[in-house]
This record gives structure tokens, sequence and C-alpha cells, in this order.
């Protein structure tokens, strides 16, 4: 079974942290800070409930006024840099732990948000050991004029970390962080830091990169079709942003991004044979099904072959999820056999209803043929 995330806060994380914490802390009692924590409400607690119960009790250890603690959190990080051995920590890998991040980036985001000054400078800092993306959106919020002037002198820092944050931390969309409605509405802003770092030397800040446009494309997508066509052809790692930044764009079936990427016209394709292997799913166990895909062209063709799960909701809506099969040259006069199973095994992510559910082909944007089937409970 996959950890919770909320468990990552485990007793083995808090004996490094407090070890950690004796270097910068007089007297630091290990046994207190730890009971503190794990509390008689702490197993009730879920992820970001910890993250701040954390941060609540680390500030009872720290001093009082925000400027002396965060000068505290700081030498923290003077030491640790002398504990780890950062010429081994490649551009794709942070120092510290994500559970590190989570609890000294919240501090920040938790206590320092009437100081600006003080806490970009930790911020910038901080963010060289551990991410800080979630730490500098109420900051963005706040102050957004000076956040995002900030923002894109660090898209230029000589650390590759802060140059991701830059880029990373102003994502209109960043996944569970709070949104940035301002961004999701105006990306203009945006767009000068994803120049800057669009051909970066690390491959983790060109990620960011591709993540923050596809998050802008789900609402300004015109902005990033033209950003495509500016940049398309610039160097191999721009072509590689742009292509998967472009992938919500490409899921959706946008046909100015289809015919960018080389996706034409189907008119020759077809799809024969389309068959499912059962008609009712049980919860738990994969829906099979195949088809022909049918090139009739005297040319090959270039095909972005998905298929769509049309999904029951709890109101007896559809709702369509995109997943992708293939995206190659298909040889002319061909016929190809598909055969691909999905899954319905219970996630977290989502949740399955009984019912009516459907699936379908779907070729360079265009859905093909669909089928009915129910998923139905296990008992």
């Amino acid at each position: 079974m996959t950890e919770a995330l909320k468990d990552m806060f485990n007793i083995d994380f808090f004996n490094r942290f407090t070890n950690d914490l004796k270097l910068i802390i007089k007297g630091f009692n290990t046994r207190k800070f730890i009971s503190q924590i794990m509390d008689n409400e702490w197993e009730k607690k879920e992820f970001k409930q910890r993250c701040w119960h954390i941060t609540a009790v680390l500030k009872n250890y720290l001093p009082a006024d925000y400027k002396e603690a965060i000068a505290k959190i700081l030498e923290l990080l003077d030491h640790l840099k002398d504990v780890f051995n950062f010429s081994e920590v490649d551009d794709t890998t942070f120092g510290l732990s994500l559970e590190y991040g989570w609890v000294l980036d919240n501090f920040v985001e938790q206590y320092g948000l009437d100081d600006y000054e003080t806490s970009i400078k930790a911020i910038e800092k901080i963010t060289q050991f551990t991410s800080c993306e979630f730490a500098v959106r109420p900051f963005i919020i706040k102050y957004p004029k000076e956040m995002m002037k900030q923002m894109l002198v660090w898209s230029k820092h000589e650390h590759w970390g802060v140059r991701r944050l830059s880029s990373e931390g102003c994502r209109p969309r960043l996944p569970w962080a709070m949104g940035l409605s301002d961004l999701k509405e105006n990306p203009a802003p945006i767009i000068p830091i994803l120049e800057n770092l669009k051909n970066d030397t690390s491959r983790f800040v060109r990620l960011s990169v591709a993540n923050n446009l596809n998050d802008i494309a789900k609402d300004n997508p015109e902005t990033v079709i033209n950003l495509i066509k500016k940049w398309q052809g610039k160097s191999e790692n721009i072509n590689w942003v742009i292509k998967h930044g472009s992938r919500t764009l490409l899921k959706q079936g946008n046909a100015e991004a289809m015919e960018i990427f080389g996706f034409g016209t189907v008119k020759n394709i077809t799809i024969k044979d389309f068959k499912i292997s059962r008609s009712k799913i049980k919860i738990g166990e994969f829906l099979e099904f195949s088809f022909k895909l049918v090139n009739n062209s005297s040319k090959k063709a270039k095909i972005r072959l998905e298929y769509g799960i049309y999904y029951q909701k709890a109101n007896k809506t559809l709702s369509k999820k995109v997943c992708k099969i293939s995206e190659k040259e298909y040889a002319k006069n061909s016929i190809t056999d598909i055969t691909r199973r999905h899954s319905f095994r219970a996630v977290t992510t989502r949740v399955l209803h009984s019912g009516l559910h459907q699936v379908s082909i779907i070729i360079n944007g265009k859905e093909f043929q669909k089928y009915d089937f129910e998923l139905i409970d296990k008992k």
C-alpha cells in the first residue's frame, strides 16, 4: 500500500529534524518537541494540517521576533550545507527532503507575510536547499507587482533552484497550492520569466516552464499557441518544452496545436472492429478493448492516438478523461491491430461511481467510435 503523504512526517523524519535543530537551538528538548507535535490530535490531522501544526510548534522554540527566527533558520541551512556534500547534488535534486521544505517554507508563509524584505531573502536561500513554490504564492497575491518583478530577477539567478522557483511559484494552477486568479485571467507577467528560462541549462527548470505553459493553456490557449509559434525550432530543449507544455491543448484536440506539431487530417483514417471485452466491469477490474487502425492513404500518416473514458459522476453526468496510446507515424495503406487495458482500480485521486460509462477512440483530436459499458460494484 502506498504511504499517505501525511505519513511522511514520521518518527524517522522527526529524529533527523530534531538532531539538526540541536545545531542552532541551545538546550533543545527533543522529547518535548516530538510529544508536542505527536499529541492526541496528531492522527486526525491531514497533510496540510500537520504542516501548520509542526510549524506552530517550531515557532515556540525559535526567537519571538520574526527576523531573529528567520536568522536561526538560515543558520540551520548553513550548518546543513556543511553536513551535506552538495557537490554531489545535480540540477534535478534538492539537497534536503521535501518534508524539510514543507516545514521551512510554511514557516515563512505562515508568519512572514507582513515582512516582505526578510521573507523574500529567506525564500531565496531556502529554495536552494528545498522547494519553496508554495510559500511565494501568498506573497504574489498580497504584493503582485513587487513579487512578479522579483520573480523576473530570480529567473536569472545563478542557482537553478531559484530559477526554477521563479517559474514554479507563479504557475496559475500549481497542484496542491492556492490558485492565482489574477494570473489565470492575465498571464502576461509570467511570459518574460518563461522567455528567460525556456532554454535553461537545468532540465528541472525547463520542466517547470513546460508545466507553467500547460497551466496557462487551460485558461489562455491563444497565449500558449503564440509562444509555440514563436519558440518552435529554436533548440531541441525548447522544442521539448513547448511540446510538453502543449499536452492539455493536444488532449483537447486544439486544431492549431495539432497542426503545429504535424498531426494532419484524418480523412483517410478509419477505425474497424472496435470491441470491448465485456459490457459489465467490476470496480477493481480492467476494461480491455481492441480495434484496427486503418490508414487508407498512399502516404504515411503522423497520428496522435488516444482513447477517452467517460466516467460516471455522482450527479449521473459523464466526465471525459483522455488517455494517450501512442504518437507515431503509421505506414501507408496499413492496418494496425491495437489492444489496450484501462484499470478501474480505486485510487485516491478519483471516486468511482457505478453505472453507465463510455470508451471512445480519438485520432488527432477527432473522436471516432464510442462504446457504452457498465461499471458495477464489487459485491
